[in-house]
């Protein structure tokens, strides 16, 4: 069963009020999105969104008529009015996807080696180790699974497909347990490599510096930005979009009294929150996940790099 990380801090940082209008960014199986509903009013509404098949599966079991749900990347956003008061992404990847073999997300189980978020859509892992040259290979796992060893694990995988397709995960995990000659104790040699090519095949970091910009601009006055990141390529690009948001843009060298300083876009929200010991005892996945918050300012913002489709309609 599926647990929502940081469940009660995260609800928190929304600061949810009756009324609002809500978004759920990572609906998984639900667990935020429940919590969020429990606050609202009968006025207040809540907007999901989620790539998987199977979250708009799960989303089918909430009749609220406060609730609508999307299958979509978080990437876009042009469903989602510019007025909501908080949005949540939670960029964690869901125990059902990590449980069920036939996802591929997971060296435990032998499956498919698919590990496409939306199995409809792109290219599974499976695909991308059969054309990509042993170069690129080696450069997303390198800088997505920051594995020291990449490229020796680049060479084993492009020498093993001369002889036959790496098609499960079972055998590309024995690949790598083989091209891998230490690892810190407790972690499988497998872990940074399956992490690499899961961010890769769902462009997962794009996807999240598409997202930021979008969600701030459909942010009012007042609004919070709730930030859930399991490591720290992803931690990072929130973290700077955040601190770089909350400054204000002044040419330089151009003397401004503190009174005619520019407002910044977002105010940073406390510090970042990690899941409680208990929490970690309770569900262990929980461990590297750090929370961030921002608030939207009353200050104009154009994004960029976005594909905000001007006057989308909200869909009750």
């Amino acid at each position: 069963m599926h647990q929502p990380v940081l469940p009660s801090e995260a609800i928190e940082a929304l600061a949810i009020r009756p009324d609002g209008l809500y978004v759920d960014g990572t609906f998984g199986r639900g667990g935020h999105s429940r919590l969020i509903l429990e606050r609202l009013g009968p006025s207040g509404r809540l907007i999901a969104l989620d790539r998987d098949p199977q979250a708009a599966s799960a989303a089918r079991a909430i009749a609220d008529p406060r609730f609508t749900f999307y299958k979509a990347s978080f990437s876009d956003l042009s469903m989602v009015p510019p007025r909501a008061q908080g949005m949540l992404f939670d960029l964690g990847v869901s125990s059902p996807q990590l449980d069920d073999p036939g996802r591929g997300f997971s060296f435990r189980h032998d499956g498919p080696l698919d590990m496409r978020m939306d199995p409809e859509a792109g290219m599974s892992a499976a695909e991308f180790l059969a054309t990509a040259e042993e170069q690129e290979i080696r450069g997303v796992i390198r800088d997505y699974g920051e594995e020291r060893f990449a490229k020796q694990i680049a060479a084993a995988i492009v020498a093993a497909r001369r002889g036959q397709p790496i098609v499960r995960t079972r055998q590309l995990a024995d690949l790598v347990g083989q091209a891998v000659r230490t690892r810190e104790p407790g972690q499988d040699p497998a872990t940074r490599t399956f992490q690499a090519l899961r961010i890769h095949v769902n462009r997962e970091l794009e996807e999240v510096s598409l997202m930021l910009p979008q969600a701030t601009a459909r942010l009012a006055a007042g609004g919070r930005l709730a930030v859930i990141s399991f490591h720290s390529l992803e931690d990072r690009t929130v973290k700077r979009f955040m601190q770089a948001s909350a400054r204000p843009e002044v040419p330089r060298g151009l003397p401004l009294r503190a009174s005619e300083m520019p407002q910044p876009v977002l105010k940073l929200v406390g510090r970042p929150v990690k899941p409680s010991a208990e929490e970690i005892r309770n569900n262990p996945r929980a461990r590297s996940a750090t929370l961030r918050v921002a608030e939207r300012t009353a200050e104009a913002f154009d994004p960029k790099n976005t594909r905000i489709e001007p006057g989308a309609q909200w869909r009750n």
